[in-house]
């Protein structure tokens, strides 16, 4: 690692620990020519996503996009920010752990709807008529119909 100070080359690791977010690992520094204290931290290298759109275009993945579409179908529920947080690390996480660097937009939706579906009902629904832009009643009540049935 390279000194910020005096771009020396070699130090050593004073103490390491995880992050609190758990996802990295933090690494206090001390350089072994000017003596100088710096921190560093280490990640898991991911492999960038792509989002195959609809229409076919493409666009990197944006965990946030997720996050504000559920955020909305959730919107005045008992569903708390930490709880729709973690249903986007989990949707996150399975599709780094595919090896895929391509997943299509339909794919994601299906899977928010998995896990909304086990988290609350009225947000599963909220989420699957703009999803699936149902176009009257009769497809709303279908989707409420396939729900009352898996119960």
């Amino acid at each position: 690692m390279k000194c910020p100070s005096c771009g020396h080359t070699e130090d050593k690791v004073i103490d390491s620990r995880p992050s609190s977010d758990g996802a990295s690992i933090r690494r206090r520094r001390e350089c072994l020519k000017c003596q100088k204290r710096f921190t560093t931290y280490e990640n898991i290298e991911t492999l960038p996503l792509i989002v195959i759109k609809k229409d076919l275009s493409r666009e990197t993945f944006d965990r946030n996009k997720i996050l504000n579409s559920i955020i909305r179908a959730c919107d005045k529920r008992q569903v708390t920010l930490s709880q729709m947080d973690a249903v986007v690390t989990e949707i996150e996480n399975a599709l780094q752990n595919t090896l895929q660097n391509e997943i299509t937009s339909e794919r994601i939706g299906e899977m928010v709807m998995e896990k909304l579906k086990e988290l609350d009902e009225v947000a599963y629904i909220r989420f699957a008529s703009v999803y699936r832009q149902f176009k009257d009643i009769g497809a709303f009540m279908a989707e409420l119909q396939k729900l009352l049935s898996e119960k």
